[in-house]
């Protein structure tokens, strides 16, 4: 006997998407309905909750296959233009990380080092219908005879092209501030010395992970909204760690879940995937990410309820501490906090700057929303749900 009032299934849900039944709602609206109505009753009315994240996510990439040539070639080595991709897969299969720089690009030997193109763009390029330039070389085989080849590629000319990024999502991550006396350029952006300002990135109380803090719908065969198009969780992401610090409402204080997606490169649109240059850096790829939360039970409403207000943020210091491996926190801002432009740190006030977009992720969510009400977008029951330990 179950110990939820209210229990739905995902075929059920799925039955009232296709009659045009379904009642989805946003992260934002489900705050005030299970705060007006409490959890059992906004379970009863509510059947599905949109989710949504709009960041710079490094752990990204995408695998292409870009046709054989005549005579055949068994590529070792390609470049996309210029960028180099891993090529040990198979003969015409490489794969393109986010965070690759071009082969000209004088990184930071010119500090701090500007980035301008890296596989983020290369990425954003095909997807936006631009010609990217491919050059491959192989040693030659028997059946791969070939040993170079040069040719402009077109996202719309390649038999597959699939984006899959090991590690997207980030349940909560650091805030980022600078104790050293020195400006220094890290993943979380610029940070001024002597704590002149503190960055953070993730949407909040509209994050995925946030709105299912213990992973109870999220995992192998959840669709999304990736990048534009459909896209799957497929497995969980590189550094999930949940066994993190969690408070009273089971939301980790620390960097904690991870998903590992997948999608179809060609469904994609450019706005909803662009490269990002980091000054000082490097190279990274703003991924736009939702995902739907199907309220099963009350507990699945009372979690999706969650705010800005609920979500503790650990200050870290990156100018000394993070590159030298130093596990400590200065103490928690919450994402109202953050959100409001400044937190008071030691006595002073300092400006907040996000790296990702709350507009972006609002705007998504709503898409998903539309998906869903419109009966273009079902939900993906997973086959096992990310680990919890």
């Amino acid at each position: 006997m179950s110990k939820f009032k209210v229990n739905k299934t995902y075929k059920e849900i799925n039955d009232k998407i296709r009659s045009g039944e379904v009642v989805v709602v946003t992260a934002d609206e489900i705050v005030d309905i299970v705060k007006e109505k409490g959890p059992v009753k906004a379970a009863e009315t509510v059947d599905v909750v949109t989710t949504a994240t709009f960041a710079p996510m490094c752990s990204s990439g995408a695998f292409i296959n870009f046709g054989q040539s005549v005579p055949t070639i068994r590529a070792s080595q390609v470049w996309l233009n210029n960028v180099p991709a891993y090529a040990g897969l198979a003969a015409v299969d490489c794969y393109i990380g986010a965070t690759e720089a071009c082969l000209e690009d004088p990184l930071n030997k010119v500090w701090p080092g500007e980035f301008n193109y890296g596989g983020g763009h290369v990425i954003h390029d095909l997807i936006a219908g631009k010609a990217v330039h491919l050059k491959a070389a192989g040693y030659g085989t028997s059946c791969y005879p070939n040993r170079g080849i040069e040719k402009d590629i077109r996202l719309s000319d390649l038999r597959q092209a699939t984006l899959c990024n090991p590690r997207n999502g980030y349940q909560n991550y650091n805030c980022a501030v600078n104790f050293s006396n020195k400006t220094i350029y890290t993943y979380m952006g610029t940070l001024k010395p002597k704590v002149g300002n503190a960055n953070y990135s993730t949407s909040g109380q509209l994050s995925p992970l946030f709105n299912d803090p213990y992973y109870k719908t999220i995992g192998l065969g959840t669709r999304i909204f990736l990048g534009g198009g459909e896209g799957y969780v497929t497995w969980h992401g590189t550094q999930h760690n949940p066994s993190a610090e969690r408070n009273e409402k089971g939301i980790p204080k620390t960097p904690a879940g991870t998903m590992w997606v997948m999608g179809d490169l060609k469904q994609m649109k450019p706005e909803w995937i662009v490269g990002v240059s980091l000054r000082g850096y490097g190279i990274s790829l703003a991924v736009g990410m939702g995902v739907p939360i199907p309220i099963l039970n009350e507990e699945m409403a009372q979690f999706t309820a969650v705010t800005d207000k609920d979500i503790e943020v650990q200050i870290v210091d990156y100018g000394n501490d993070y590159p030298n491996g130093i596990n400590k926190n200065y103490g928690f801002a919450t994402y109202d906090e953050l959100k409001s432009g400044a937190i008071v740190f030691n006595g002073k006030d300092v400006p907040t700057v996000p790296l990702s977009s709350v507009a972006k992720a609002r705007e998504i969510a709503e898409i998903l929303k539309d998906w869903i009400q419109s009966q273009k977008f079902l939900l993906g029951e997973p086959q096992f749900t990310l680990p919890t330990k």
